[in-house]
């Protein structure tokens, strides 16, 4: 249960962080390309590459903590960071082939995901 608590309130304090960080990242921009986004994506990648290698090689911590750093204030501040590991490990491992798996079948299926539920609503509320 404490493992579970630890990674809402990481959770919850990665939503705000996101909301703040990408709110403020695009008003500095000033323009319609999702800057605020690809700046959240991007310092999540970097602090999940980082905490990832500090964590297993050279910080000790608790379960829970390391939980609540990375599944819940990471998650919540950005899952393309928990992709960009994931597929960062693959090729690390030696498995291109299913690095690039990953990256296809994510980007391809995410956007098809996006344009069914985008038809889906049109189509439900009439639009």
């Amino acid at each position: 249960m404490a493992k579970v608590l630890m990674v809402a309130a990481g959770g919850a304090a990665g939503a705000v962080l996101r909301y703040a960080i990408a709110g403020w990242t695009q008003r500095l921009a000033s323009g319609s390309f999702p800057v605020g986004t690809l700046a959240v994506n991007v310092v999540g990648c970097f602090l999940i590459g980082f905490l990832g290698v500090a964590f297993s090689r050279y910080i000790l911590i608790r379960e829970e903590y390391r939980l609540a750093l990375t599944i819940g204030l990471l998650g919540a501040f950005t899952t393309f960071s928990t992709y960009g590991w994931e597929t960062f490990s693959l090729m690390n491992d030696g498995q291109k082939w299913q690095a690039a798996l990953n990256l296809l079948a994510s980007n391809a299926f995410g956007l098809a995901g996006v344009w069914l539920g985008f038809r889906l609503a049109e189509r439900w509320y009439g639009a």
